[in-house]
């Protein structure tokens, strides 16, 4: 029927039956049917020169009845039939059956059953083949099973995950054991897998792991922020696999398999009693897996890997990337965040503002809104602070600045008897922080009053004893300055008068 429009195009030209068999390769009675069909159906050649298959051959041929079901059954839900099997590991085809039959007594039979089943799941998983690119995609799975490790002390055995990782092209694996698969885990053997392959590819394709994506999304999956500094750190992108879609990840699941295969399996026998001793068995047996030739094709992974994936990867950085913990924090009233129980100072201004915390092992970073506004040497001691100066208020920091010696060397620059003064206000307190508001406040005096009149009134305070503020103000206020001192006057001559008894009179007799 697909030369039913080549058969036409020739009788438009001219030719005869016999020639357009000929040139079509059918026999003249097929040409006589088509040309027939085509006069009935009033169709030439000029007319259909544009029209796909199926128009004209609905043009020409009459529509055809439907022929009947031979069976009046009721259809299974094959959708929700997947659904459950998918769900629940230990149900299978024969119990859903049963169930359909007890709804439909006159439904399919068994083996009719699942042989729609089969044929309508073929038809859903349609698989698109992936082309990768050079140097494009890593893949990083951990393996299902784990490795022991014996405590050479107490016997007791630690079970170390095993991360995988493969290219895209060459199919080249990296493989090392992790005590845990924590961030600082995830984050080490990742770098340890860069520089494994002395390169970097262009994105690297991990599972939903909670270490490195904190919420899983089909769309837009949120990624750990130490995680997101890190591939920022080597220019690479973070494409997490879809939630419960292995074959986004298929590389990765094919390399965990072999790698269980072929180092795991062959380790079993061997009893470890430290990581190190674990991860060199691994380097050794991993140096045979990249050499081993392919079954179905020439070549090794490695002869792979140098071929292709090699010249494609970018070079390492300069610098190996630091590892840090991100956290939050509101800045408290007193300009200070609390991280693991110790207090940092940030810039005031920033009261009350949320910050990101960014610790390693000999820093702690603080943010506000991408910017690093503080920097500070970590500590551990519980309970203390660490602040910077120029982090606190000017008010704050001249406070900081009231110490006895600095106030007394201010009060130098009134007089050298205001100087004295301070220094007897602040021997004459309990604490002489108590008398840095006294001190502070005279030596403000000299702005309002004058230096001179306050080294006078100095002299005067000095000379009765009192020692406050407030007698100092008084005195100025009051202008006793101006006054002659009469402590410091001339004294007067003693009072000669018959009734005033003399000290001899209050002198005990002499002892007979």
């Amino acid at each position: 029927m697909h030369k039913i429009k080549a058969v036409l195009r020739l009788a438009g030209l001219g030719l005869s039956q016999r020639q357009i068999a000929l040139s079509c390769q059918i026999g003249q009675a097929t040409v006589s049917d088509y040309l027939s069909l085509a006069d009935q159906a009033g169709l030439r050649w000029p007319d259909v020169a544009d029209w796909d298959e199926d128009r004209l051959l609905a043009a020409l041929l009459p529509p055809q009845r439907a022929a009947p079901a031979w069976r009046k059954a009721a259809e299974p839900d094959f959708a929700a039939m997947r659904r459950e099997l998918q769900t629940h590991k230990h149900l299978t085809l024969q119990l859903l059956w049963q169930e359909y039959r007890e709804q439909h007594p006159e439904g399919y039979g068994y083996s009719r059953y699942c042989s729609l089943y089969r044929a309508w799941l073929k038809r859903q998983d349609v698989v698109l083949r992936h082309e990768h690119r050079a140097g494009e995609k890593l893949f990083i799975d951990y393996a299902g099973d784990t490795i022991g490790v014996h405590d050479p002390a107490t016997g007791e055995v630690r079970q170390a995950a095993v991360l995988v990782a493969v290219l895209g092209a060459s199919n080249y694996t990296f493989a090392e054991a992790t005590w845990t698969q924590g961030l600082a885990d995830w984050i080490g053997s990742h770098l340890r897998a860069f520089e494994f392959l002395g390169g970097l590819p262009e994105i690297v394709v991990p599972d939903n792991l909670k270490s490195g994506v904190t919420r899983a999304c089909r769309y837009e999956p949120d990624i750990n922020r130490t995680y997101e500094e890190m591939a920022a750190h080597y220019g690479v992108a973070v494409i997490p696999a879809r939630r419960m879609k292995p074959r986004d990840k298929a590389k990765v699941e094919a390399g965990v398999l072999v790698v269980e295969r072929w180092i795991m399996a062959a380790l079993r026998k061997r009893k470890f009693f430290s990581l190190g001793e674990v991860n060199a068995a691994i380097a050794e047996l991993l140096a045979r897996l990249n050499d081993r030739p392919f079954r179905k094709m020439d070549g090794t992974r490695r002869s792979l890997f140098e071929a292709l994936d090699k010249p494609a990867l970018r070079a390492l950085p300069t610098e190996r990337y630091q590892y840090g913990d991100w956290a939050t924090a509101r800045v408290n009233i007193d300009y200070h965040v609390v991280f693991e129980g110790h207090f940092y100072s940030v810039p005031y201004r920033l009261v009350q503002e949320q910050v990101e915390i960014r610790s390693s092992a000999g820093t702690v970073e603080i943010f506000h809104k991408g910017v690093r506004v503080a920097s500070h040497v970590r500590s551990r001691a519980p309970n203390k602070a660490t602040t910077a100066d120029e982090h606190r208020p000017k008010s704050h920091q001249r406070h900081l600045q009231w110490t006895p010696s600095r106030l007394v060397e201010w009060g130098k620059t009134v007089g050298p008897l205001t100087a004295e003064l301070l220094e007897r206000i602040l021997s004459s307190k309990p604490h002489p922080e108590q008398g840095f508001r006294s001190c502070l406040g005279i030596i403000r005096l000299g702005d309002k009053y004058g230096k001179q009149r306050v080294e006078a009134v100095a002299r005067r305070a000095l000379a009765h004893g009192t020692y406050s503020y407030k007698s100092v103000e008084s005195m100025l206020r009051r202008h006793l300055d101006s006054l002659p001192d009469p402590a410091a006057a001339e004294p007067r001559p003693p009072l000669d008068h018959p009734n005033i008894r003399g000290s001899e009179y209050f002198d005990p007799p002499p002892m007979q």
